[in-house]
This record gives C-alpha cells, structure tokens and sequence, in this order.
C-alpha cells in the first residue's frame, strides 16, 4: 500500500507566516546585510511581477523541502513454513465393498478424498505410500499436484496384492520421511482392515514411530468389524498423533479436513514498511527560483 503523506507537516505552517508578514510586516530601516528585505516582502518595483512569483515559489518549495514530503510503500513479507506429508492408502481387496449409497466402492471414495485433500496444499510436500500385500512407493515428496493428482487417479486395486500389510506401509512411509529437513513431518494412514501380511512386527514398528519426529494419524473405514480399532490407536498414540473412524464418505472428508486444522502451517507475517523522500525536488527548485530571483533583481538594479 502506497501513502504520501510529509514527515513534518507541521512545518508548513510556516508559509501562513510568511504570509501574514508579507502582508502586515513593514520595513522600518534598511538591513545591514540584507538590503532589500522589502522586495522578499512583496514590496518591489512595479512592473516586475516575476519577481514576486519567483520569491514565492522559492519560499513554498523550501518550506515543502524541510515539511519532508515522503512516500511510505508498506507491504507484508509471509513466510510460511510447509510440511511434508506421506499419504498411506490401502488398496487391499476389502476395499472393493461399496461405501456410499450410489454402492461407490471405498477405493474410489478415498482416491476422490485424497484428491480434495491433495489440491488443498499449498505449501506442503505430498508423497504417498500404496500397499496391499506390499507397500511401495506411489511418488515421493513432491509439491506438484497436478502429478500427485493424476498419481492418485491412476492409482488401481490389485497391482500391490489383495491382503493387507499396515505394518510394511508405515515403515516404508516413515523412511521417505527420514531425509526431509521440513520441521512438520506427517504420515497418513488409511485401512479398512487388519494387518495379516506384513514382515516387520508391531513391536518394532511401535518403537520405530515412537523415536522419530514423525507425527502419525491412523484412519479406519467401514464398521467397526472391518478394522482393529484398538490397533490403529496404538499406532497414532505411538506416534503422538491421532486416531480417527470414518463410516461413510463424508465422515472420511471431514476427517482428513480435521487434520488439515490440527496441523497447520505456521506463517510468520513481517510487516516491512519502505520509505522514499522527495525533499530534494523541492528544495531544487526553491534553490533555482531564488537563484533566479537574485539575478533578475540585481539585473533590473531593485
């Protein structure tokens, strides 16, 4: 935002008082060094009407030059701190059953969440960890959502198996964070089943999260027949996040907005305020219409 305004306004008072003495000041003896004080007041020979106009220009652009006449630009520097984040999406076959009332299987539904949730970053690096029978990486951190959302279209039920290694998918999401220098670092994970197929047991993946700055989320879907509950709660409490049950479509959309809210990005807003001074055009030309002033003055011998 742009604003002119004058440092010390009030110095242009002055020129009222110029002009009060222009007009009720006489000159009662000639001045020693300076000799026509009367001319300065206005009371010069007829006949030499540019005189005046110069003396005054000089006047009012000297008083303008030390009023400090300044143009103020103050804009708002936004720093804003992302995160990254690692979406664990299950693509078992338990993921096929419906979960809307159109019968939308619970994939597709989630693909469309994870899509909405995906254009909503702005800041943030997005990777994503897909697993069935294995887990593997689906793309890595990266800030573009226009690959990330194609990457999530594309995404289909079957290529990574049909059961369900929850354990193998968080490990895996939590070693594509381990080299991110970003100070909120954040998994997701999404099941709608039970761990049957994975290497790495929950007491080593339990003390894995729990030593890392990772925070981790956990979201069941379906009944509460279809996951472990208590499961996905020990996990999200390992790694000092959150635990959350989704029953529908809508239910999984707020869920994700819920934690949007709960990790948000930290901005840190400066005001930075700059400052241009313009007192040196005034004061050129209160220079130049007094240099003038004296030559034609001493040139028509005033």
């Amino acid at each position: 935002m742009n604003q002119f305004n004058f440092e010390y306004p009030f110095l242009l008072l002055v020129i009222i008082l110029f002009i009060f003495c222009a007009k009720f000041c006489k000159e009662r003896s000639r001045a020693i060094f300076f000799p026509h004080v009367k001319a300065l007041m206005l009371e010069g020979k007829k006949g030499t009407s540019l005189l005046p106009i110069l003396k005054w220009v000089g006047i009012v652009s000297a008083v303008i030059a030390l009023a400090s006449p300044v143009m103020t630009k103050s804009y708002t520097n936004s720093k804003k701190e992302g995160r990254d984040i690692v979406l664990i999406v299950d693509s078992s076959d338990s993921m096929r059953q419906p979960f809307d009332a159109h019968g939308t299987s619970r994939f597709e539904i989630v693909k469309e969440v994870v899509g909405d949730f995906i254009e909503q970053r702005t800041n943030d690096r997005i990777g994503m960890i897909t697993f069935a029978d294995i887990a593997f990486i689906s793309s890595p951190l990266t800030f573009e959502k226009e690959f990330l959302t194609n990457i999530t279209k594309m995404q289909k039920m079957g290529v990574a198996g049909q059961r369900t290694a929850i354990n193998d998918a968080v490990v895996q999401s939590y070693n594509l964070l381990s080299k991110s220098k970003a100070k909120s670092k954040i998994a997701i994970l999404l099941t709608d089943g039970v761990d049957n197929m994975s290497k790495v047991p929950f007491e080593e993946v339990k003390h894995l999260i729990e030593q890392r700055d990772i925070k981790l989320y956990t979201i069941g879907i379906g009944t509460a027949r279809d996951y472990n509950a208590g499961y996905l709660q020990a996990l999200a409490k390992a790694g000092h996040g959150e635990a959350f049950g989704a029953r529908n479509a809508n239910a999984l959309k707020t869920i994700y907005d819920e934690i949007d809210k709960l990790e948000a990005t930290n901005i840190d807003n400066k005001k930075i305020v700059q400052h241009t001074y313009f007192y040196i055009y005034p004061l050129s030309l209160a220079l130049l219409s007094l240099i003038l002033f004296w030559f034609f003055r001493n040139r028509r011998g005033i």
